[in-house]
């Protein structure tokens, strides 16, 4: 009797384990095209993406770099060390300008980052952690 109720707790605990370890393959496959990671400029400068790839570029406007011609609008970002070229068609946030912050979703095609979509910062406070500390490490 004894040997029974071990070998039904072995068994419990195989399923169980088995039952997790499917459950997160199937998360990480769902989630797989839904997790965008934020870059600078420099770390796609350093080691370019994946051109199926979709991701956040993050970063400020270029001083003079801001072009619009109908819907399509083109800037760089950078980040203090490095610049991407950055084209978008679409309306852009109210508080879209040069010398601000931005974080644009979208792939590198051919040296170009293709955006999807543009965010602007909400508020003069607003930075992410990562930029912040480059841009103070590039004054």
């Amino acid at each position: 009797m004894r040997g029974l109720k071990k070998r039904r707790r072995v068994r419990l605990i195989l399923w169980t384990g088995a039952a997790l370890t499917l459950s997160v393959v199937f998360f990480g496959y769902a989630f797989r095209d839904g997790i965008q990671f934020f870059r600078t400029p420099a770390q796609v400068v350093a080691k370019a993406p994946d051109p199926r790839e979709t991701f956040r570029l993050g970063g400020m406007v270029e001083a003079g770099s801001l072009t619009r011609s109908g819907a399509q609008v083109a800037f760089r970002v950078t980040d203090g060390e490095g610049t991407i070229a950055v084209s978008y068609t679409g309306i852009t946030p109210d508080l879209f300008a040069e010398g601000e912050g931005v974080i644009a979703t979208g792939r590198l095609e051919n040296g170009i980052f293709r955006a999807t979509e543009i965010l602007a910062k909400h508020d003069e406070n607003y930075m992410p952690r990562e930029l912040a500390g480059l841009m103070a490490d590039a004054k």
